[in-house]
């Protein structure tokens, strides 16, 4: 008992002690914490800094912060009808990938907008559209809905003006200034939709140009390396997160306010959009600057209170005014710079590097600047004894003699069955550098032989015709483009005849003036492709406004020709088949000595057109079209027929001499009767009748070799490979 007492007794003096002395507690406590703080907190420390030094070794580049990314990755969203576009898609990958951003190339066909365009806001990515303009200003094909779906978005209130709000891009068009009307229309909506949508430009919209006369670099490759440049240089910019600052050359030549420059530093790519590069102001349109400046004339507020609204239009009438002024003294300038590129004279060749490239890929000769001839197929097989063209059946024309040649590879039509797949410039008068037609002739006649001198040896090959084929006694005027186009047409034309060398020239009834003016050729055609001003704008695809009241005008014109005028009808089926009617009131109107109707040749598959193997008709169906035809016009019959070209011949009764048809060409009389009206000045004209030559049997419609010489061997194709070539 005593010994448990002692031991209350010690705890209980313990515990009075400690309470006695709780401050000295306390403190021992908290020092001891404190120390292992501190122990802790050192401890954390050094291992983090070897940590660091870790980082720093590996791959001998760790940095102590991540850097922040300003540009995530491009995206190219491209619109092509002929794969320019896309060609030009892929080109600038390659070259945002050597600055090793991430990058991605779509068509516009193979996603959907709501979905593809939504997920780029706000994730620092650059949207970049290149959009090509295609038919009467429409998208091209894979990109309609595309476009369709953006232009719906911004003017459909509920979508909402902020639906693409951090959505940064930049546009590129592609089109062709010929076209005035619809020059580059989809890059330019296209831009303004975005803008619409509250999307934000990191540069000014580039459109280019496949116009090489009028193109800001000599062609459209060129207007869009300039533009690539000065993307990249952007871009670059953009990933250091560079700010674009005011440097007080503004579209207006002032700095914005001090409230917009505030509103610019908290959204510095908005206001990248507003405060345009100088650089790019000179080698390119500004985009939609009519909607900058009316933003800008607003301020702040959203809602403009009616009596400001007059202030507003005369604050945009008066940047508008200064903006072509500044514009004005920029062209001048950029003339002077571009002038280097330039020939003499202030001219471009009409033929760029590109295009050079392309054509003579297809197998023409060039000649100068814009000037070719190609060997025909009918040429090639003539020389084999395996059949002559249907000029040879029609007009007696010997094919192994004939040079297919053009002093014009433009055009000012882009025809849907056109068969050089529209490689060839476009434009509605000449304004290119021009050569001179005896240097043409010169070269056509050199190329042309070269060529024929290919075939020396070459098994099947008749020698007779080989020697005689070095002398051209023919030439079709009719290879691609317009060659009534050129200047010195009808010089080019006297040459040919100085050299006996008879003309067949083709023309797209859209220069009724130089129809009228032409001189003497042994044959004139005019292409009647449709009978309708629909059709005829559906098919031939003119660039001309008042393409029909030119074509009707040229049908005039060639009514008052007294030498050999011919219609040429190209027969596409589901197209132009169905309007009998409508092209003999058009034959009542040009009165031609000849009409010429032949199905569609198809090409092959062309991105440049939808025509297909379905659009050509078959030969019964082109004799059946001409039976109908001819019993709509009184004063013409059904005279030839060449079933290898599919093509028959409707001829003026005049032609048929006591029963029997005169259509063929007595080449030696035309010369003669060329040569007499030149040395008279003109005065000694001659018509049509005064060079006719009996039609042989074998040629005439209804015969039993329909069409084809007996005096050739007919050649069937194994091989499924076509040679399209040939006129």
């Amino acid at each position: 008992l005593d010994v448990s007492m002692d031991m209350c007794s010690f705890f209980s003096t313990c515990l009075v002690c400690l309470w006695q002395y709780r401050l000295y507690v306390y403190c021992a406590v908290a020092f001891g914490i404190s120390i292992w703080i501190i122990i802790q907190f050192s401890t954390s420390k050094a291992q983090k800094k070897v940590t660091e030094h870790v980082n720093k070794l590996v791959n001998g580049c760790a940095t102590l912060q991540r850097k922040e990314v300003y540009v995530a990755g491009v995206k190219i969203f491209y619109g092509s009808q002929t794969g320019t576009a896309k060609r030009f898609g892929r080109a600038l990958a390659e070259a945002v990938l050597s600055l090793h951003v991430p990058v991605e190339v779509i068509s516009m066909g193979d996603c959907d907008p709501d979905d593809c365009l939504l997920e780029e806001v706000g994730i620092k990515n650059i949207c970049v559209f290149l959009v090509a303009t295609y038919t009467a200003g429409q998208p091209t094909e894979s990109a309609a809905w595309f476009c369709r779906w953006l232009e719906e978005a911004a003017h459909d209130f509920r979508f909402g003006k902020a639906y693409l709000k951090g959505l940064r891009y930049a546009v590129f068009g592609l089109g062709n200034s010929a076209y005035v009307d619809h020059y580059n229309t989809v890059g330019r909506n296209l831009d303004r939709w975005l803008w619409m949508l509250s999307a934000s430009r990191i540069m000014t919209r580039a459109e280019g140009d496949c116009n090489v006369a009028q193109s800001k670099h000599g062609s459209i490759e060129a207007d869009f390396e300039a533009w690539k440049a000065k993307f990249l240089s952007r871009l670059q910019a953009l990933c250091r997160g560079e700010k674009k600052p005011c440097s007080g050359k503004c579209k207006k030549g002032k700095c914005r306010s001090p409230g917009r420059q505030s509103r610019e530093s908290s959204d510095h790519e908005h206001g990248a959009s507003q405060c345009e590069n100088t650089e790019a102001e000179e080698l390119f349109e500004s985009s939609s600057e009519e909607e900058a400046d009316a933003e800008e004339a607003g301020g702040a507020s959203s809602v403009l209170d009616v009596e400001d609204l007059g202030n507003i239009m005369r604050h945009m009438k008066e940047a508008k005014r200064e903006r072509e002024l500044e514009e004005g003294d920029v062209g001048m300038s950029s003339t002077q710079e571009n002038s280097g590129r330039k020939e003499e004279g202030g001219k471009r060749e009409m033929i760029t590097p590109a295009l050079r490239e392309a054509l003579t890929k297809q197998g023409y000769k060039l000649i100068g600047s814009h000037s070719g001839v190609k060997l025909c197929r009918w040429t090639k097989s003539m020389l084999r004894g395996r059949g002559g063209c249907y000029k040879h059946t029609f007009y007696g024309i010997e094919s192994h003699r004939c040079m297919e040649a053009t002093p014009s590879l433009a055009c000012a039509n882009k025809c849907v069955f056109c068969w050089r797949h529209h490689t060839n410039p476009v434009g509605t008068e000449w304004q290119w550098k021009m050569d001179q037609p005896e240097m043409i002739l010169q070269e056509a006649i050199e190329n042309h032989q070269n060529m024929i001198k290919q075939f020396k040896g070459v098994s099947g090959v008749q020698a007779a015709r080989f020697d005689e084929a070095m002398t051209a006694k023919h030439c079709a005027l009719s290879l691609v483009g317009e060659p009534i186009m050129y200047p010195e047409i009808n010089r080019f034309v006297r040459l040919l005849h100085q050299h006996s060398i008879s003309t067949f020239l083709v023309t797209n009834a859209q220069f009724p003036d130089e129809i009228r003016n032409l001189e003497p050729v042994t044959q004139l055609y005019v292409s009647v492709d449709a009978s309708t001003k629909e059709s005829l704008k559906r098919i031939d695809r003119p660039l001309f406004k008042d393409f029909w009241q030119r074509f009707l005008d040229s049908l005039k014109a060639l009514s008052e020709k007294q030498q050999r005028t011919v219609y040429r009808l190209t027969l596409v089926k589901a197209w132009n088949v169905d309007e009998l009617k409508a092209y003999a009131d058009l034959i009542s109107l040009g009165k031609p000595d000849f009409i010429e109707v032949k199905g569609v040749t198809y090409c092959g598959k062309s991105s440049a057109s939808n025509l297909t193997m379905a659009n050509v008709p078959w030969h019964e169906e082109v004799v059946h079209f001409v039976q109908e035809l001819a019993n709509l016009i009184p004063d013409y019959e059904i005279a030839c027929e060449h079933e290898h070209s599919n093509c028959l011949l409707i001829a003026h009764r005049k032609f048929k001499i006591n029963g029997e048809w005169f259509t063929w060409i007595n080449y030696e009389r035309f010369q003669e009767l060329v040569q007499a009206r030149e040395q008279s000045g003109g005065s000694q004209n001659f018509t049509a009748a005064d060079y006719i030559a009996r039609t042989p049997h074998w040629a005439l419609f209804g015969s039993r070799e329909r069409g084809f010489d007996p005096l050739d061997v007919r050649y069937q194709r194994k091989n499924k490979v076509r040679d399209i070539s040939g006129c």
